[in-house]
């Protein structure tokens, strides 16, 4: 159960990350100023995605600027520096539960499996101890193999496929804020 649980809550960070992300988008290609832009994304109570690579961009931008001898590398270089900080962040959160999902996703076939087994033994088990092989002797233990063996599928056929779909979806996103950080460091580096 806690993996659809993960699976739910998972499919939502997400889409809520990619809408975030179209609409900063949308609003810093607009042809925003970056300054009025950056004490909007300052003044926001959760800062998430692109919003969190470019305020620590603009952060260091403008810190490591105000140093006149401060050498136009350098600042690129303490710019790209803190992005790539931020894009960490982000794509850990992003990432968060998902090694959980791949590990259901491997193991619960096998703790089905350990069912059917054991529901086949303890059939086994009691044509021996009854010393009949009837159905109402063995449909017990089968019912109880089965049932593991459909726990252990239910359990694993969603968490293999979230877990394929959602690490998709974070490496696009990931892409998604690298591309940003670029477009970001060469926007910094024509102001400099």
């Amino acid at each position: 159960m806690f993996s659809w649980v993960v699976i739910f809550q998972r499919a939502r960070v997400l889409s809520r990350a990619e809408k975030h992300a179209r609409m900063f988008e949308d609003t810093f290609w607009s042809g925003a100023e970056l300054v009025s832009l950056y004490k909007q994304v300052a003044n926001a109570p959760n800062v998430i995605g692109l919003e969190a690579v470019f305020k620590a961009g603009f952060q260091e931008f403008t810190r490591l600027r105000q140093d006149v001898r401060s050498d136009p590398d350098a600042v690129m270089e303490g710019v790209h520096r803190a992005m790539r900080v931020a894009r960490a962040r982000e794509e850990e959160r992003l990432e968060l539960h998902l090694p959980f999902l791949a590990t259901v996703g491997s193991i619960s076939p096998y703790v089905g499996l350990f069912g059917t087994v054991w529901g086949i033994m303890n059939s086994f088990f009691q044509i021996g101890a009854q010393e009949s092989s009837s159905l109402a002797v063995v449909a017990p233990g089968i019912s109880e193999a089965l049932f593991a063996t459909a726990i252990g599928l239910f359990a694993a056929i969603p968490a293999v496929i979230a877990y394929n779909r959602f690490g998709h979806r974070v490496d696009r996103y990931e892409a998604r804020l690298q591309r940003f950080a670029d477009k970001l460091n060469a926007t910094f580096s024509r102001q400099l």
